[in-house]
């Protein structure tokens, strides 16, 4: 089924492309095990919305609840592991002059699976930071602390990642814009492409002339947009055109 969606014409402009950039979402983690942001309120947090547990505010008035929700989803990452679409990401970024990898993910599989440099617009559920000062903390002060502490002012950890009403890390997200508006093709891979800033990356590389490929299983509203569309999970799809290209 794969193979069929994939074109001639989509196999010679990646042939022949000097940078191609990747955004990934939920999606492709999801083929992986990982529950989407919202599917994964179950069990205990299932009273929950997500978006009630992931912002400062929540952080300020429970830090133990907000820390242990973290801690479960934490869990769940380690149980998951890189799927043959991260790995397909990993041979197009060994092989092509220029691949830049944008991921909105918080799981850390595609550095799992070998990609090198990937931009984590939305951080890591792996890192700590101070909630005080925001700086990354290796470790935290000694004791038994929930959350844990920071060694150097005795404030809260959080984790590293990007919460509702929060900017996205600067560098980051200009190292996202950079490549969107000078790759060549752009494929959008398992994402919504309805939370902002990343959802306005392959619009703007299609503005500066980039080709657009959408790689999901259901329309979003990149969907009428994209230059092609290939309608399916990028476990199946990814594998396919590498092995199509090479």
């Amino acid at each position: 089924m794969a193979a069929a969606l994939i074109s001639a014409a989509l196999l010679e402009r990646l042939a022949g492309a000097q940078h191609v950039l990747a955004l990934t979402g939920a999606g492709i983690s999801a083929e992986s095990g990982v529950p989407t942001f919202r599917d994964a309120q179950t069990g205990p947090w299932a009273k929950y919305r997500a978006e009630d547990l992931a912002t400062p505010e929540a952080f300020t008035a429970n830090p133990r609840l907000v820390w242990d929700w973290y801690e479960w989803r934490r869990q769940l990452v380690a149980q998951a592991e890189p799927n043959p679409g991260h790995h397909a990401l990993v041979t197009l970024q060994r092989r092509l002059p220029r691949f830049t990898l944008v991921t909105q993910n918080v799981d850390g599989l595609h550095a799992r699976a070998g990609s090198r440099a990937v931009v984590e617009l939305h951080g890591s559920i792996a890192q700590n930071l101070c909630f005080a000062e925001g700086t990354p903390v290796d470790e935290p002060a000694p004791g038994d602390s929930v959350p844990p502490l920071c060694p150097d002012c005795g404030a809260f950890l959080r984790p590293g990642v990007v919460w509702f009403g929060e900017s996205l890390p600067p560098q980051a997200l200009q190292r996202a814009e950079e490549a969107a508006q000078t790759c060549d093709i752009v494929l959008s891979i398992g994402t919504s492409s309805l939370v902002h800033p990343a959802a306005g990356l392959p619009l703007l590389a299609k503005r500066h002339g980039a080709y657009v490929v959408e790689v999901n299983p259901t329309s979003t509203p990149l969907t009428p947009h994209a230059d092609l569309v290939l309608a399916g999970p990028a476990g199946l799809v990814l594998p396919e055109l590498v092995r199509l290209l090479w």
